[in-house]
């Protein structure tokens, strides 16, 4: 990605040095960002929903938290905060517009920066949890370790399979504009287990591909993207689709428990908003075959 001289966004708060806490314990032990893999393998090694590992499922809801420690710094400066920060732009640069087109006003996400353990609207967020969504606030959760995780232990390296990490979490926050998230939350409610993992996977795999329509428009408004870029943003969708780490666990795959969707339909997915260029191609709840 060609981000030299691209201008960074105004909602991103750092508050790695603000004192959020420590990791997620574990027999008296912090657990890290690396422990996303471990927790998630884990869950399918054991049959245990991986939700409940994790504790949090992008989207979900949870008490009210209260923030603590210093201010959040606005500008953070180090090469890899200021990637996120840049993409971020993109994504209000690029949504900002389409809103516009249809008359409305786009309300930007905020983007957090956290280490190890912060406190959100949704509960406590945890690095071990991978970058998430909080729709009671409005705002994108990451630990930048997570990057480190996809290159060492999930085999998705490069820049702009790191770009597809924010603009899939945005893309819940257009979700979470649109209504969705709280038409599934009360639907999750009345169905069994199976039917509300299934539901899961029908919204992660549009805001897989609201990521590949926002692809589609940054670069054509930019043309930032590089030989090899798509492909990574295919592998990384690829690499974290259900029946892969299924597999990696324990060499079985078991459909029912998916709640991200399996690794051919991430990559469909992303593929047909990146196509498309519009949202409107995205309707994974009426689709009727994912």
């Amino acid at each position: 990605m060609k981000m030299d001289g691209q201008r960074e966004s105004e909602n991103v708060e750092d508050v790695r040095g603000s004192g959020g806490g420590g990791g997620l314990p574990i027999g008296g032990r912090g657990l890290g960002v690396g422990g996303i893999v471990v927790a998630l393998l884990a869950s399918w090694a054991f049959g245990i929903n991986p939700l409940t590992v994790l504790g949090l499922l992008d989207g979900g809801g949870g008490a009210p938290a209260v923030q603590s420690g210093a201010p959040a710094e606005h500008h953070p400066k180090d090469p890899g905060a200021v990637f996120v920060s840049r993409v971020l732009a993109d994504t209000e640069d690029v949504w900002g517009g389409y809103f516009q087109r249809s008359g409305q006003q786009y309300p930007a996400p905020k983007l957090v920066i956290f280490r190890d353990r912060w406190p959100t609207a949704c509960g406590a967020g945890e690095a071990a949890m991978g970058p998430f969504y909080c729709p009671a606030d409005r705002k994108v959760y990451i630990d930048l370790g997570f990057y480190e995780v996809m290159r060492q232990r999930l085999g998705a390296p490069g820049d702009f399979a790191q770009a597809y990490v924010i603009a899939h979490e945005v893309g819940h926050h257009l979700q979470n504009l649109m209504g969705t998230t709280e038409k599934l939350d009360r639907a999750r409610g009345r169905v069994s287990e199976r039917e509300a993992n299934a539901l899961s996977v029908k919204l992660e795999l549009q805001a897989d591909c609201f990521a590949g329509v926002w692809a589609n428009l940054s670069q054509r408004s930019k043309g930032w993207l590089e030989q090899g870029d798509i492909e990574e943003a295919l592998n990384a969708a690829s690499q974290i689709g259900d029946d892969t780490l299924q597999k990696r666990a324990r060499g079985t795959v078991v459909p029912e428990s998916f709640t991200h969707g399996s690794s051919a339909q991430r990559v469909r997915w992303f593929k047909t908003g990146l196509q498309a260029g519009d949202l409107k191609a995205c309707d994974t709840f009426s689709s009727a075959a994912l």
